[in-house]
């Protein structure tokens, strides 16, 4: 396997998760996207159809931050040598955009509770 591969497969849970929180959001995040739009109706509050399935996503955003969390703060020891996660920069880099992505599933995955305060 190629360098290039390897990179590939390290952003793997990070894109996982950013997904997942987006399918845990939907069922309110949707609704309030439309009517931010200015699409209004009462049929947008029937748009409940993944609700039942909010906390399996929940569990897979954790469970996909968790795992990326651990791959870019584990000791620099445990990398192979000429993997990305050996290259100081490289590991500062993904350090970033995995708080930053998890900071933004956090968002989505709680709008159930924020939106209805401010909507």
């Amino acid at each position: 396997m190629t360098p290039k591969h390897k990179l590939a497969e390290s952003n793997v849970p990070v894109i996982g998760g950013v997904i997942a929180a987006i399918g845990a959001s939907l069922c309110c995040v949707g609704p309030f996207v439309l009517l931010t739009l200015g699409i209004s109706g009462a049929w947008i509050g029937n748009l409940t159809l993944l609700e039942p399935y909010r906390p399996f996503f929940i569990v897979i955003v954790l469970l996909l931050f968790g795992w990326s969390g651990w791959q870019v703060h584990r000791p620099i020891e445990a990398c192979a040598s000429g993997t990305a996660c050996a290259v100081p920069q490289t590991r500062k880099r993904r350090q970033i955009i995995v708080w930053t992505t998890a900071i933004i599933a956090l968002i989505l995955v709680s709008s159930s509770y924020w939106i209805p305060l401010i909507a």
